[in-house]
């Protein structure tokens, strides 16, 4: 199920598809990049629209909890490269909510590592 959604989310940052990545969260979704939070799917839009193009992520997933029927907590690892400037490396809590028969991101929290 995370895998599922992660790598949604994952091809569609690496292809540079704000309205795409914005898909794969709920329409109410609480999203924090690394500025300022949004809510909804036009804020992450928005802030995947302002990325450079040649971003891409990669991912690990750290660790899983179920939180209750059809909510998950993952705990992520991920690395994300450009083509002009270092990579970053982040950790990333996110919440996964069951909509119907589709998992979605309905809390996305990134932290920057040191």
């Amino acid at each position: 199920m995370v895998a599922g959604v992660i790598d949604r989310w994952k091809a569609a940052v690496d292809a540079h598809e704000p309205q795409r990545v914005a898909s794969c969260f709920t329409e109410d979704a609480i999203f924090q990049g690394l500025r300022p939070y949004s809510v909804g799917r036009s804020g992450v839009a928005e802030y995947y629209d302002s990325q450079p193009l040649g971003l891409k992520a990669d991912y690990g997933v750290l660790e899983v909890r179920e939180l209750a029927d059809d909510v998950l907590l993952a705990y992520l690892g991920v690395d994300f490269s450009f083509v002009d400037r270092p990579m970053i490396s982040v950790n990333l809590g996110v919440v996964l909510r069951r909509v119907g028969a589709e998992w979605l991101i309905s809390h996305y929290q990134v932290s920057k590592l040191a």
